[in-house]
């Protein structure tokens, strides 16, 4: 399967919206499979569809790297239903290469979706697989967990990807 590109801030569909999936065909089946070995191969835990420019509703998880047993997740239309608690943990994304920062979240979050045969689950996590799971599922709606952290380490963040850029001769 093709790797697929990683769109990284400051790439401007990262912060849109995504549609819901409608239909469930061997088109979405061959781009879900490509996910998983760009998650995998990138290393990560988590992909959403708007991280490799589709602008769709599902995501990837898996908290494990693949690396246990932990359950592969492939969520089609995810939403949280409740949510408990609060965590505070480091989180990294794909998308914002060298960016690391605590950022809260719910402790416990219950998510319903459909998996990738269309069969509507429903997942309680929590402590790492919450966390995850919040994370992917507000890619959907063009939040980056930068949004989450100090204004301070997020202007940081961006004048250091503005300096790259022009360093590297992009915008």
């Amino acid at each position: 399967m093709p790797l697929l590109e990683i769109r990284e801030y400051p790439d401007p569909v990262l912060r849109r919206k995504a549609l819901s999936v409608e239909t469930i065909d061997d088109s979405l089946q061959r781009l879900i499979d490509d996910m998983i070995d760009t998650m995998y191969a990138a290393p990560g835990i988590g992909l959403a569809a708007p991280q490799v420019g589709v602008l769709r509703r599902f995501i990837i998880v898996d908290v494990s790297a693949g690396e246990t047993s932990s359950p592969l997740y492939v969520l089609i239309n995810p939403e949280i239903v409740s949510r408990e608690g609060e965590q505070v943990g480091e989180e990294g994304c794909l998308s914002l290469p060298e960016l690391n920062s605590d950022v809260a979240r719910a402790a416990r979050v219950t998510v319903r979706a459909l998996d990738r045969t269309g069969a509507p689950v429903a997942i309680e996590a929590e402590d790492l697989l919450a966390r995850c799971l919040q994370h992917e599922i507000d890619h959907l709606d063009g939040v980056l967990f930068m949004d989450k952290i100090s204004p301070l380490k997020r202007e940081l963040y961006k004048r250091k990807v503005r300096k790259s850029l022009k360093v590297g001769g992009g915008a």
